[in-house]
């Protein structure tokens, strides 16, 4: 049984029919967010059913898009580890912190959540070839699933990523162009180029199926904590599905009779060279303006402008949740601090988590006890210049 009913426009609030392919809405080119028939799925999915599926983000496959089982691509992506952080939280003179591991997913990245839904939803809905903007470990993801289900895949790159990014994306078989500019520019150029040769663009949050793979995040959160929700999640943010998709997932569990209304405060955290979201949260403001010179060692999180900009700062408010900027050489230090205390090679992402769960702690923003989880959303393996 499958709930997917249509999609939204997440700001004005078109709907549109949910069988053909679609990216950002045609009224007001903002993102679309899939909707389901949560009431009567209320009455026919338990809480527990997953614990007796496979251990990937197919568990809950009643509240994803794809319809036809044929076309649900896994490559074991989800059920991520979350663990205690004991030795960092010894450490950090704190005794609440967990750090869910999304190194841990194929790809080694969360990116392959995204695009494990995504890929499959394009499959299901009749796309002949996919295309993506990335800073890195989207690129590889895209590549890896569009080759799992047979798809040209076409990566538009920033030319100084690093190297091992654009390997991994050639090694699985993706047509690689490198861009001189930001991933800004590549976004521009894949667009022009998926309408001149009738590719689908899997830009993040520029259509609607990647959001959901990254939901999966929030139900494994839950469904690992006993159905109870953490204070405080950390996470790495550019182009923000994982933040979005993670508030979107808390939401429909409440609508299932999942969990009560509680909700984590959700945390921000960007490069002090690139903070659109910080800025604007801090502003005040219901959009973030481009952040112009971005600059961080951090490719993911390089991302002077975000087309779910006002999904994120909606999500940080209602949750009484912040936004918090990091300086590159505290994130790569917590890191190599993170390794060190936890056995876990992340990418800089992962360690401005820490970065900023140390300003929180010290301001007091978290306190003593409050169960705080950390999101690892890649591994440093293609980092390891960082760490030389």
């Amino acid at each position: 049984m499958n709930y997917f009913t249509h999609l939204e426009c997440g700001k004005c609030g078109k709907r549109l029919e949910p069988d053909r392919l679609h990216n950002l809405c045609p009224d007001c080119g903002k993102p679309l967010l899939a909707r389901y028939d949560l009431v009567t799925a209320r009455g026919n999915i338990a809480r527990d059913a997953g614990a007796s599926r496979a251990d990937n983000l197919w568990r809950y496959h009643e509240l994803m898009p794809v319809r036809d089982s044929e076309n649900r691509i896994t490559l074991g992506e989800g059920m991520t580890p979350l663990t205690p952080a004991r030795r960092l939280g010894a450490e950090l003179a704190f005794d609440a912190l967990y750090l869910k591991d999304e190194s841990c997913n194929p790809t080694t990245s969360f990116k392959a959540r995204g695009m494990a839904a995504a890929v499959s939803m394009a499959k299901e809905l009749g796309a002949t070839a996919l295309s993506v903007p990335s800073a890195g470990n989207a690129a590889g993801a895209m590549a890896a699933y569009a080759a799992a289900a047979g798809l040209p895949a076409f990566v538009y790159m920033p030319a100084d990523v690093p190297e091992p990014f654009v390997n991994e994306c050639r090694a699985l078989g993706a047509e690689v162009t490198l861009i001189d500019g930001l991933i800004t520019d590549c976004g521009r150029v894949a667009m022009e180029d998926a309408r001149k040769h009738g590719r689908f663009d899997l830009s993040t949050l520029k259509e609607p199926y990647r959001l959901e793979g990254k939901k999966t995040m929030g139900y494994e959160l839950a469904e690992q904590s006993g159905w109870k929700l953490p204070d405080v999640v950390i996470y790495p943010t550019g182009g923000g599905t994982g933040l979005v998709g993670m508030w979107k997932a808390f939401d429909e569990m409440e609508q299932l009779g999942w969990i009560g209304p509680e909700r984590p405060r959700m945390v921000t955290v960007q490069a002090t060279g690139c903070a659109p979201i910080v800025r604007a949260f801090e502003s005040g403001a219901e959009a973030a303006d481009v952040w112009e010179g971005a600059k961080t060692v951090a490719d993911g999180l390089r991302v002077p402008a975000a087309v779910g900009d006002f999904l994120m700062l909606e999500a940080l408010r209602a949750s009484g949740g912040t936004a918090v900027a990091v300086p590159d050489d505290e994130m790569v230090a917590d890191t190599m601090l993170l390794g060190r205390t936890e056995g876990i090679y992340a990418a800089p992402e992962g360690g401005a988590t820490v970065t900023a769960f140390r300003r929180l702690r010290e301001n007091g923003w978290i306190a003593e006890g409050e169960k705080t989880v950390l999101f690892i959303t890649g591994s440093g393996h293609k980092y390891s210049h960082l760490f030389a």
